[in-house]
């Protein structure tokens, strides 16, 4: 990534110490995070900077952002601690859980606008358009954000409001509750299985192990694959309006009842 002349480059544990700042705190653009770098003393002691040392230029401070970012560089530092903390005997090989979440995309519903025809609505200010979104249909197929066009309007669930956003996913180990992989997807119905897979596959091996999961995840070809995979799916049952694709006696309070009542136990749910 570095090349051995010319001016020297940013580390890259200072790049995501304040890109970890821009996000939990919110900053909107790289100008302003240099700005309170420039005073913000508690922002330079978390990103390693002296006190009379100079800030970035924030062209500067893109650039190698993004550079980093494409050369994985997060990917492996996030993969130094994991191998710190299973060294260190504190992460489990057997017990796992896995869950995604709603990443809200840095992208406003006013940019997303229809595929064919660009913007719709009249410009009161051209600054910031005025645009009307009633009795107007809006979807995926149909709108897309100009801004960010990765970014999904999708809602997590029924009577929840529709935003711009990507998925986050993260695999847990269920020893001390660290977190083993994670990744980010954009936002789909069949997104968090997915991942879910494919995270499961780096960790499975020839070894059985166990993943817990909320309703979400049962579904036939999630709970199928898994067990292909050698995981024991723990899946909590969804029986809403449909019927579940865990089978009764593999749940953990169902199999718990049927083995006080007659102290039978089931091979094939701890095999």
């Amino acid at each position: 990534m570095y090349s051995e002349i010319g001016r020297p480059s940013i580390a890259p544990e200072k790049l995501l110490r304040a890109l970890l700042l821009q996000i939990l705190y919110t900053i909107r653009s790289e100008r302003m995070l240099m700005e309170q770098l420039d005073y913000n003393l508690l922002f330079r002691w978390f990103v390693g900077l002296n006190m009379d040392e100079g800030v970035w230029d924030a062209t500067v401070y893109s650039k190698n952002r993004d550079r980093m970012l494409k050369a994985d560089i997060a990917g492996l530092f996030f993969q130094a601690v994991v191998e710190e903390a299973r060294v260190a005997g504190l992460l489990s090989d057997e017990h796992f859980s896995v869950d995604g979440t709603l990443i809200e995309a840095w992208a406003s519903q006013k940019s997303f606008q229809r595929r064919d025809s660009g913007r719709s609505g009249q410009d009161g200010d051209r600054g910031n358009t005025s645009i009307d979104f009633h009795d107007e249909k809006r979807t995926n197929e149909t709108h897309k954000s100009t801004t960010d066009p990765d970014a999904r309007l999708y809602k997590k669930g029924k009577g929840k409001e529709a935003k711009l956003c990507y998925v986050g996913h993260v695999l847990m180990e269920n020893r001390n509750g660290l977190a083993v992989d994670g990744q980010i997807t954009k936002a789909t119905g069949t997104a968090e299985r997915e991942a879910a897979l494919d995270m499961l596959g780096d960790v499975s091996g020839d070894k059985r192990v166990t993943v817990g999961t909320d309703k979400a995840y049962d579904a036939q070809d999630f709970v199928k694959r898994t067990r292909e995979m050698n995981v024991t799916p723990h899946v909590t049952q969804n029986t809403k309006g449909r019927r579940s694709a865990i089978d009764d006696f593999r749940t953990p309070a169902t199999f718990l009842n049927k083995r006080r009542s007659n102290r039978r136990t089931e091979p094939a749910y701890f095999s």
